[in-house]
């Protein structure tokens, strides 16, 4: 069978599975559709966690820039990993015992203040938003390539297929849908790095053959081969970064407390019976997380290897099937400048936004950019994006499994989706609505607010994902950076910190988002041009900066407490009692009933 049939097949079973499983699992109360009624197993609840926490830029982006920046790109790997075990270690724990559904919900009762719930609850929104951004772009890219349509159908076609599952199950169709796509994810990125390493290392495992030397006889090993090919083409070498070490420092902060603040994987250690289920649980995410994050460097080198060995200096005849194939998506292309009639693919300025084609094909058959930059050597354009997702069809494997590496794109995006959509949903209707603007709903009114919301924000989400600001791992860096910068101090310091109050949580949550989305927007957005380490402050790039957000937020919160009134008697016992081991089960039924 082809791959577009197998492709069709391999999907339309995963989501058949997937709304079977929302169907038999919806929400009958807000207890179910907020935190699945509290009653989800630790290994379900940790393979939930992975799905939700692996996205798709960990799954289709991740070891695309890898491939592309070589050893900077280990800040991606450094800061998300060492964040989920921050998260795990120092904040789930005793958010769990204290109780609540939300973020939000934490900050407005730790900080007796509904202006504190409302800012928590605007920078929930927002960051959910920045972070669906890049999901639902890689759900267009994994539509657009493999069943051949447009990807803003693409797109369209994910939104309607959250929309069931997020919409009608809630907290509780979403954790056991996860269950599911984790295992479809895991899967389908293991089975074609597996091969591929055997292919190229002869070793069956990734991670050993990603050190190995190459199975062509030649005793050279894999990186240093990646390194040669890099040089001779004017790149970088692969194994030495560009960054400077304060730049790699702040990325990696940045991406680690992000992570520790990042709502939508908080709210999974609510769904467990226990505060020690929610330990056992983070236990083994770390474990089902770890399988594709150390596989990931691996799967970036063979991608990168066979990509050089395969298009540099060939004729546009001499190009693969999937080269052609690949192009029709608009992800990859090439301009024959010097007319020799084949591709030179070396370093040189990238390009600039989306690209754009023109109608008409070149003299050699091939898709014309509109926009490449015409004083530059290069003739190749590559989306990064497209590395995880074409390394099968590069590397000639089976087509079942370009198939699988399809379903798993989607399974990622659409884990990740869901559980933001379902934090964006329970923002409005359980922050914003019931706790401040419309106390006087009850359960079902609740409910029913939470699931307009959620397809709304469904809508919100399709929009940026047909509109993308950039590639999804980029978009989901600053993502990190602005939970980084608003949220990571509050929670901390609300939880290890009695002397910290209302003033002190608002100023420095203001602080910290106006500030990082102000610098991310000025050299992103308002001065491209100015985007380089002469220009950032302290040398430290747009997705390091969140690390510098945290850092004035722990100051003003600090000083601010300081020079006002101390929090209430009751919110200090409360902070006490948040810290102590004893009596969990019995505090957390405590809270639910208030």
């Amino acid at each position: 069978m082809d791959a577009q049939l197998l492709t069709y097949i391999f999907v339309g079973v995963t989501f058949t599975l997937y709304i079977g499983i929302a169907i038999w699992s919806r929400a009958g109360s807000t207890d179910d559709f907020y935190v699945a009624g509290g009653g989800v197993p630790p290994l379900a609840n940790g393979m939930a966690t992975a799905a939700d926490w692996m996205s798709a830029a960990s799954y289709i982006s991740m070891a695309g820039i890898i491939s592309f920046v070589g050893q900077d790109g280990a800040v991606y790997l450094m800061g998300w990993t060492g964040g989920y075990v921050l998260l795990a270690l120092l904040l789930a724990p005793y958010l769990r015992k204290f109780g609540k559904y939300t973020v939000p919900d934490f900050v407005g009762d730790r900080y007796y203040s509904d202006l504190a719930r409302l800012v928590a609850a605007i920078c929930v929104i927002f960051i959910s938003f920045t972070y669906v951004a890049g999901q639902m772009r890689g759900v267009g890219i994994v539509f657009s390539r493999f069943l051949q349509v447009d990807i803003n159908t693409g797109v369209v076609i994910g939104m309607a297929v959250v929309f069931i599952y997020a919409v009608l199950g809630g907290m509780k169709g979403i954790t056991y849908t996860q269950v599911a796509q984790y295992c479809v994810l895991i899967f389908a990125f293991m089975v074609p790095a597996i091969f591929i390493s055997l292919l190229m290392t002869d070793n069956p495992i990734p991670q050993l053959g990603f050190g190995s030397t190459m199975s062509d006889g030649s005793g050279v090993y894999l990186l240093d081969k990646l390194d040669g090919l890099s040089e001779q083409l004017g790149f970088n070498t692969y194994t030495e970064g560009n960054k400077s070490t304060i730049d790699v420092f702040f990325i990696t902060a940045a991406l680690m407390v992000g992570t520790a603040g990042l709502p939508h994987v908080i709210v999974r250690f609510f769904t467990v019976p226990k505060v020690r289920d929610a330990r056992i649980s983070a236990g083994y995410a770390l474990c089902f997380i770890a399988i594709l994050y150390t596989t990931a460097p691996a799967v970036a080198a063979f991608a990168r290897v066979n990509l050089i060995n395969t298009v540099s200096n060939a004729s546009y005849a001499e190009t693969p099937e999937w080269f052609k194939n690949w192009e029709d998506s608009g992800l990859i292309a090439w301009n024959d400048k010097n007319g020799d009639g084949k591709i030179q693919y070396t370093a040189g300025k990238s390009f600039t936004g989306k690209p754009s084609f023109a109608e008409a094909r070149g003299s050699n058959g091939e898709r014309l950019l509109t926009n490449a930059p015409t004083d530059n050597t290069n003739e190749l354009y590559i989306d990064r994006d497209i590395m995880v997702l074409a390394n099968p069809e590069i590397a000639k494997l089976p087509n079942w499994v370009i198939a699988l590496v399809a379903a798993g794109g989607l399974a990622a995006a659409l884990s990740t989706a869901a559980g933001l959509l379902l934090v964006i949903s329970t923002s409005i209707s359980h922050d914003l609505l019931k706790k401040v603007f419309m106390p006087e709903i009850n359960d079902k009114q609740e409910l029913m607010f939470a699931r307009l919301a959620a397809a709304a924000a469904i809508g919100v989400a399709g929009w940026f994902g047909i509109n993308p600001p950039g590639f999804v791992a980029q978009v989901v860096a600053f993502a990190f950076g602005l939970a980084a910068a608003s949220f990571f101090p509050v929670i901390l310091m609300g939880i290890f910190y009695k002397r910290m109050n209302r003033e002190g949580a608002i100023a420095g949550m203001l602080t910290g988002l106006i500030f990082t989305f102000s610098y991310i927007v000025y050299f992103k957005f308002i001065s491209p041009e100015l985007n380089n380490a002469e220009h950032w402050w302290f040398g430290v790039s747009p997705e390091g900066i969140g690390t510098l957000g945290m850092i004035f937020n722990f100051i003003v919160s600090y000083v601010v407490s300081m020079v006002t009134a101390p929090p209430p008697q009751d919110v200090q016992d409360m902070v006490d009692d948040i810290r102590i081991p004893q009596g969990a089960g019995a505090s957390y039924h405590h809270h639910l009933s208030h």
